[in-house]
């Protein structure tokens, strides 16, 4: 593991968490595709367990999915961003995590819900963190994967103001879909939008993946 990458990226997020919260907390409000796909999940996930918002930055995902009536907590890599979550989100569980190495049981969660938690990951580390996904999903738990489309690497100076030192990756539909089949993943449909009004996101194309972790039959007929 990149323990380097990892400092920088918690160090980025832990200065932007302030700046982060007051202009995403309440982002849902403005995309319908994303409140339909989350309600979709929790659907998807209802009674069968704990559900994770990972890398969920101010939790506003896990705040809709627990207002639908998910078992959810949130995980993020960033204490600052954690704070900020609790302090928004009372009544949900918030905690520190690095989405490569899980402090997750191996077969825990009946669902992930992960909205551009791997934007800041060069495509050589997603293998690990899907590998992590996969080992802390039960038998056909759904992860929702979402994602920028492109192939271009972004490195602003700075966000709403706050100097960053990071990059941002735009990845292909079709190389992600193979990394999370490589990674054991069976992929049930993937939705691709055009960005929203540019007041309510960066002018980026998006994709949403629904996977299950993969069961392998013992039987062989």
């Amino acid at each position: 593991m990149n323990t380097s990458l990892i400092d920088s990226i918690r160090g980025n997020y832990d200065r932007l968490a302030e700046e982060y919260t007051r202009n995403l907390a309440d982002e849902l409000k403005n995309k319908p595709l994303d409140r339909e796909l989350l309600e979709r999940f929790a659907g998807l996930t209802a009674g069968r367990g704990q559900v994770c918002d990972l890398g969920c930055g101010p939790g506003h995902v896990a705040r809709y999915l627990r207002d639908l009536g998910t078992d959810v907590f949130g995980l993020d890599l960033s204490p600052q961003m954690i704070a900020a979550a609790r302090q928004v989100n009372p009544g949900i569980c918030f905690q520190i995590g690095n989405m490569m190495a899980l402090n997750l049981e191996t077969n825990q969660l009946a669902g992930i819900a992960a909205f551009y938690s791997i934007v800041n990951l060069p495509k050589d580390l997603l293998s690990i963190a899907f590998q992590e996904m996969h080992r802390v999903l039960q038998a056909e738990g759904v992860l929702l994967l979402a994602f920028h489309i492109g192939n271009q690497i972004l490195s602003p100076d700075e966000l709403w103001g706050v100097p960053v030192a990071m990059d941002w990756f735009f990845f292909r539909t079709s190389e992600i879909k193979q990394l999370l089949e490589t990674e054991g993943f069976f992929i049930e449909e993937v939705i691709e939008r055009e960005p929203y009004h540019p007041d309510v996101e960066h002018q980026s194309r998006r994709a949403y993946v629904f996977a299950r972790k993969r069961t392998i039959s013992l039987l062989h007929v």
